[in-house]
C-alpha cells in the first residue's frame, strides 16, 4: 500500500496563495502555484509567494504541476516555481494559456514550453495514480477540479466553484460528473472555503449581467468600471452591457489587453470589431458614451482607482459627473483599503459604486454550495481549504452538519504533514514553510528583519550619526554629526540634536579608553544608549544608523612630506634621462621594423 501525504505550502489560513502537494508513494503532485497580494503590513512588498525549500530536495518526485483555473492565486507563482523545477504543468486550454502570459513575462523561464491542455474528459496515469479532472462554475471558463485516483481512493481538490443553474457554456459544472466521484468513493476532499461565511444565496451570473446594464442605463456621465483582469465573466458582462446602452470601451490596465485577446482568440469573449477605442478617441467623444475598463497592475484595481483619485494617472482625470463602478468583490484583509479608496473617490467629486454593496456576486460557494459539493461526494477524511481561518472553521461545521465526524475533518496549516496510515488520516510531522516576498526582481531576499525595518522606518523615520575618530591616538577628530528623515523637524529640535551629539561623543570617548577596541561594540553601544535617550525625549524608535570612520593623522603627516620632498626634487637623473631616451629608441625601432 502506496504512502499518502498531503502538504499545504499555501492557501490555508489565508487569503489566496493556494498550493498543495500530495504525494503518493515516490510521486509527488502539485495542486495550483498561485500568490497572494500584500496585505498593509507588508510595505513594498509586490506580491507573496508559498516557501517550496523543501520540494527542492525531492526534485526528482515532482510528476507535474495541475492547475485548476487562471487566476493569480492559482498561477501566479508559476513562473518563480518553474524556475526551480523543471516539470510538466497541466491545466485547461484557457488556464494553460493565461499560464503561458505569465511565464513569458519572466526572461528566465520565457523559453518554457511543457504545457499540456487536458478538459474534464482527460485521464492520466502515472504508475499507480491516475490523475482525472471534473468542470466547475467559477468567474472565468475551463475551470476544472482535480481528482487523483489510488488504490486507497479519490483525492478530490475542487479548486475554486460554485453552483449557479445559470451558468452558460464554458461555465458550467457537470453534476453527473460529481455523482460518478462520489460513487466511486472519496478518500479525502480538499474543498474551497473561501465562501463559508456566505449565509444567504449568491447571485446569479445571469442577474449580475442585469445588474451591470441597468447600472449602464442610467448613468449619463462617464463610468469607470473597475474589474480583474482575469475575471472572464465579468469582462463578458461588462462588454454586454455597454453594446446594449450604446457606450465605447478604453481599456486601461497593464495585462487586460493580453487577457481579452488571448479569451477571444479561443473564443472564450465575444465582442463587437468597433467596440474598443483609445483614450485619445474617448475624449472626443461625449462622456454618456463612454466606459472606461480600469484593471490596474496584474489584474487588480483597487490601487489604481487610488492612483487616479490622487491625480497620479495622466491619462484619466475624475470629474463630478464620472461614476467609478467597482465589479469586483474585494477579499476581508483590503477593507481598509476599499474604505480609503471610497473616500478619495468622493473627494474628487465623482461617485462611486461597489456592486458588493447590493448583490452578493462571489465567485465562491456559499454555505449551502458548500454542503452540497460534500453530499455529492461523501468523502471520509475532510479538510477545507482557500480561506482564513474562520472559513476554515465555518466549513468544518457545516461538514459536520452533513454527517462527516469531527475527528475525521482536519484543519491544517502551512507545513503540516497529513499523512494516511492505518485506515486513517492524522497530522505527524510538520515541515517549516514561510512565505517567500517578492519585490522588484527580488525573490526572496526580503525577510521579517528588513520588514520590521520598513515599519520602522515608516512610523518613527531614521537618524543617522556620523563620527570620525583617530583610534591610535584614542580620541574623536570631529564632532559626531546629526542627520534626521522622518523623525523630527531639525530646525525645530536644536537642543535635541546637540543633546544627542554629547552622548554620542561620550560612548565614543568611554569606548576608545577601554584596553580592547571593538567596532562592532562600539556601535552597539551608540545605538542602545542613543534609543533610550531619544525615546524618553520623544517617545518614539527611529531606525538609529551610526556611522564611524577612522583616519590616522600621523599617516596623513608623512604623506604630505613626502609629497612635498617629490615636488623640490622634480629634474630628472642622468639614469632617468637615459632609460626615457631608451624607451623611446625602442618605440622607434618598432615602428622601424612595422613600417618595414
Amino acid at each position: 500500500m502506496s504512502n499518502v501525504k498531503v502538504i499545504p505550502f499555501g492557501g490555508v489560513r489565508e487569503n489566496g496563495k493556494n498550493m498543495y502537494a500530495v504525494e503518493i508513494g515516490h510521486q509527488i503532485f502539485i495542486l495550483d502555484v498561485g500568490l497572494k497580494y500584500p496585505e498593509n503590513d507588508l510595505m513594498g512588498i509586490d506580491v507573496v509567494i508559498p516557501d517550496w525549500e523543501y520540494l527542492k530536495q525531492r526534485k526528482n518526485d515532482i510528476v507535474g504541476v495541475f492547475l485548476t483555473h487562471g487566476h493569480a492565486d492559482a498561477i501566479g507563482a508559476l513562473p518563480y516555481f518553474l524556475m526551480d523545477f523543471n516539470v510538466p504543468v497541466f491545466g485547461s486550454e484557457m488556464t494553460i494559456a493565461l499560464a503561458k502570459l505569465a511565464v513569458k513575462s519572466h526572461k528566465e523561464v520565457k523559453k518554457f514550453n511543457n504545457f499540456h491542455v487536458v478538459d474534464e474528459s482527460t485521464a492520466i496515469d502515472f504508475d499507480d495514480v491516475t490523475v482525472s479532472f471534473f468542470s466547475t462554475t467559477h468567474t472565468i471558463p475551463d475551470t476544472l477540479g482535480i481528482v487523483l485516483e489510488t488504490k486507497q481512493g479519490n483525492i478530490v481538490y475542487t479548486g475554486d466553484f460554485k453552483f449557479d443553474q445559470t451558468a452558460t457554456k464554458g461555465y458550467q459544472t457537470d453534476l453527473a460528473r460529481l455523482a460518478e466521484i462520489g460513487s466511486q468513493g472519496v478518500l479525502l476532499l480538499m474543498s474551497d472555503s473561501a465562501g463559508a461565511g456566505i449565509t444567504g444565496a449568491s447571485a446569479r451570473e445571469k442577474d449580475i449581467g442585469e445588474y451591470i446594464k441597468e447600472t449602464f442605463k442610467y448613468q449619463s456621465g462617464r463610468i469607470i468600471v473597475a474589474s480583474v483582469a482575469s475575471n472572464i465573466m465579468r469582462v463578458q458582462q461588462i462588454i454586454n452591457a455597454a453594446v446594449a446602452v450604446n457606450r465605447k470601451i478604453v481599456l486601461s490596465g497593464e495585462d487586460i489587453e493580453q487577457i481579452i485577446d488571448t479569451a477571444m482568440q479561443l473564443g472564450k469573449l465575444k465582442l463587437p470589431n468597433d467596440l474598443l477605442i483609445s483614450m485619445k478617441e474617448a475624449d472626443k467623444l461625449d462622456p454618456n458614451q463612454v466606459v472606461i475598463l480600469e484593471t490596474g497592475k496584474m489584474g487588480e484595481p483597487i490601487k489604481s482607482l487610488q492612483q487616479i483619485a490622487n491625480g497620479d494617472n495622466a491619462n484619466l482625470h475624475l470629474t463630478e459627473d464620472d461614476l467609478v463602478f467597482v465589479t469586483t468583490t474585494p477579499s476581508y484583509a483590503q477593507e481598509t483599503e476599499v474604505q480609503k479608496t471610497k473616500d478619495m473617490i468622493y473627494r474628487t467629486g465623482a461617485e462611486v459604486k461597489f456592486i458588493s454593496d447590493d448583490l452578493n456576486p462571489s465567485g465562491h460557494a456559499n454555505q449551502d454550495n458548500e454542503q452540497l459539493m460534500l453530499n455529492f461526494m461523501k468523502p471520509k477524511f475532510f479538510v477545507p481549504i482557500q480561506g482564513e481561518y474562520r472559513l476554515l472553521d465555518r466549513h468544518a461545521e457545516l461538514a459536520e452538519e452533513v454527517g462527516i465526524p469531527a475527528d475525521h475533518i482536519f484543519l491544517l496549516n502551512k507545513g503540516d504533514v497529513l499523512t494516511y496510515k492505518n485506515g486513517t488520516f492524522h497530522v505527524g510531522e510538520h515541515i517549516d514553510v514561510a512565505n517567500t516576498m517578492i519585490d522588484g526582481t527580488g525573490i526572496g531576499d526580503i525577510g521579517n528583519i528588513v520588514l520590521r525595518d520598513r515599519r520602522v522606518l515608516s512610523e518613527d523615520g531614521i537618524f543617522v550619526v556620523v563620527a570620525t575618530i583617530d583610534r591610535k591616538n584614542k580620541k574623536i577628530v570631529a564632532r559626531p554629526q546629526i542627520t534626521s528623515r522622518g523623525f523630527v523637524f531639525v530646525k525645530t529640535n536644536r537642543q535635541l540634536m546637540k543633546q544627542s551629539a554629547d552622548l554620542v561623543e561620550k560612548v565614543v570617548e568611554e569606548n576608545l579608553a577601554e584596553k580592547e577596541f571593538d567596532w562592532g561594540h562600539l556601535k552597539q553601544s551608540v545605538r542602545e544608549k542613543l534609543n533610550r535617550f531619544l525615546f524618553d525625549q520623544t517617545k518614539r524608535h527611529p531606525v538609529i544608523l551610526p556611522v564611524i570612520m577612522e583616519v590616522n593623522q600621523h599617516a596623513h603627516r608623512r604623506n604630505n612630506s613626502h609629497s612635498n620632498n617629490k615636488k623640490e626634487n622634480t629634474q630628472p637623473t642622468k639614469k632617468q634621462k637615459q632609460r626615457h631616451q631608451g624607451r623611446g629608441r625602442g618605440r622607434k625601432h618598432h615602428q622601424d621594423n612595422k613600417d618595414k
